[in-house]
């Protein structure tokens, strides 16, 4: 039975890391994964391969992007069933940010120790996690002076796990566009 799957690349198109999406897509077909889509320029893929296959799919697609781009690329694997309840779990879902705040996901490689008492602030208050579920992390960061905290180095810096991150409403496009199924003919 063959699933959508999603994975959700870590710093594709920034600081120098070029690839446009008609290549990514053609490295993702190149693995023999079917109907390979993406979605905007920040490094989200969309295909379908059976389900059986999840298992070391996502160091297979790492080893693979790295070779062919030459520098580490880090998947953040999920099936659509997986973003659904991530999504649905967001302890924002429903509610416009503050003009100073930003609703993030955070998508990890493994989930936060449940010894951590939520919520969680970085020590100047810049970034609050507020829920996590999962390999997931839902976040709050506040804007200061027009700059944006980097709630990734946190979070990497504090659990010790790799992630990337997209806004909650950037999330909710990608859960739609993932669900649409192009007409084939």
């Amino acid at each position: 039975m063959m699933t959508t799957h999603i994975a959700l690349l870590r710093a594709i198109n920034v600081g120098g890391r070029d690839v446009g999406m008609e290549r990514l897509r053609a490295l993702f077909a190149e693995l023999g994964l079917a109907n390979v889509r993406s979605y905007i320029q920040t490094g989200n893929v969309f295909f379908e391969a059976p389900a059986r296959q999840m298992a070391g799919l996502t160091a297979k697609i790492e080893k693979h992007l790295s070779f062919a781009l030459k520098y580490e690329v880090s998947v953040f694997l999920r099936t659509l069933p997986d973003l659904e309840s991530a999504l649905a779990a967001a302890p924002f879902r429903g509610k416009e940010p503050a003009p100073h705040e930003r609703h993030l996901v955070m998508f990890l490689s493994a989930p936060i120790p449940g010894t951590v008492t939520l919520p969680h602030c970085s020590p100047k208050g810049y970034c609050e996690l507020l829920h996590a579920s999962g390999s997931e992390a839902f976040v709050v960061i506040r804007v200061e002076k027009g700059k944006v905290p980097n709630a990734t180095a946190f979070l990497e810096k504090t659990f010790g796990l790799k992630c990337t991150a997209r806004m909650y409403h950037t999330c909710l496009k990608i859960l739609e566009a993932a669900k649409f199924k192009p007409d084939k003919n």
